[in-house]
């Protein structure tokens, strides 16, 4: 190496090193400002799969005051429709379903001229699930996917609007979506979860766990809401509005729980062909195409924004009863910002606005 070359790599390099240094001290500032507030929960930045920034605050347990871990595992919430997504995608790969399939090829249910790629991109226009199991449903009992589906055919409210013609988010959708995937292929929901993405991507902290095998999770960050007296507890002793508890077997829409590193993981399996191939991924982050021309910026399982100034991004964000949380992949950039949160707090969307946009 000549040495006006090496003079000027140095100085390169070296600016490189205090712009990542800076970089991580605004990140940080951001993060304390959040734990200020009182936030509970894990942020996690990375750049090009390596992790710049990653901290954790707050309580695991605020009624044992059990302190957070930056491993601990959270409940994705609507996180969890991207893997829902992924199912149905691979099954399309493996010539199991079709994405232009009717809906009532696979399930009966009183709305027709439903496709699956109206499900996936939030088009179909079906009524809201919860809903109907809120009046309806006894809860001292434990809905699953059949029981969903079979009162949906049983109180059958109308559909919202014709399938195809606007987008309206649609958890229903994504409970038929994982009915779909089993019909398609025969097996469990979660069980082509487990062996398709969590075990080749070794996930090793992530499943759909029943309340009971929750509650065997050392490491398992619960969700808390205050109650009437200002003290967080336990999203779960709120069970008449915890639709999580009573809705406890339901598939598809949320349920899986993950740590922010196995959510790296699988953020950094997006870049590549290990589970689908690149004509398959550029379809998950497409936009979806209306019965007017028009397009609706949801894909499969991924929220899409288009011309933004730092290039393409992709994100989605859940909401439990306790919880909150989002993925944000700045493809472009080759950055990811995870967030999870415990205690339902306000200071989330602005600590995640703030990791987001800060440029590296």
């Amino acid at each position: 190496m000549q040495k006006h070359t090496f003079i000027f790599w140095c100085i390169t390099h070296f600016s490189m090193m205090l712009s990542t240094h800076a970089q991580t001290e605004t990140y940080q500032q951001a993060f304390q400002k959040a734990t200020q507030a009182g936030f509970s929960g894990v942020a996690l930045v990375a750049q090009n799969g390596k992790i710049v920034f990653y901290e954790a605050t707050g309580k695991r347990h605020f009624e044992t005051n059990t302190p957070l871990q930056k491993t601990d595992i959270f409940e994705l919430a609507s996180v969890s429709k991207q893997f829902t997504a992924m199912v149905v995608m691979m099954l399309q790969e493996k010539g199991k379903l079709q994405y232009d399939d009717p809906l009532d090829k696979y399930l009966k249910v009183p709305y027709p001229n439903i496709t699956v790629r109206q499900l996936l991109h939030h088009t179909s226009g079906l009524p809201d699930y919860q809903d109907i199991m809120d009046k309806h449903w006894d809860k001292t009992k434990v809905a699953s996917n059949a029981d969903i589906i079979d009162y949906l055919s049983r109180y059958a409210p109308p559909a919202l609007f014709k399938p195809g013609e606007k987008y309206e988010y649609s958890n229903t959708g994504y409970v038929l979506l994982a009915s779909v995937a089993e019909k398609a292929s025969g097996q469990d929901f979660i069980e082509l979860c487990r062996r398709w993405i969590f075990e080749p991507l070794n996930m090793t902290n992530t499943d759909i766990r029943t309340l009971e095998a929750k509650a065997k999770v050392p490491n398992f960050a619960a969700g808390h809401l205050k109650n009437e007296q200002g003290q967080y507890i336990n999203a779960n002793q709120f069970h008449a509005s915890d639709y999580t508890v009573w809705l406890g077997n339901r598939k598809g829409p949320g349920r899986i729980s993950s740590t922010a590193e196995d959510l790296l993981k699988w953020d950094q399996a997006l870049y590549t062909t290990q589970l689908i191939n690149e004509n398959t991924r550029n379809q998950a982050f497409s936009p979806a195409k209306l019965n007017s021309g028009m397009v609706s910026n949801y894909g499969f399982g991924w929220d899409i924004e288009q011309d933004t100034a730092g290039g393409r991004i992709v994100q989605h964000a859940g909401d439990n009863p306790g919880y909150r949380t989002i993925i944000v992949r700045c493809i472009d950039q080759g950055k990811t910002v995870i967030v999870l949160n415990n205690n339902a707090h306000e200071a989330m969307e602005p600590l995640t606005q703030a990791l987001k946009t800060l440029n590296n």
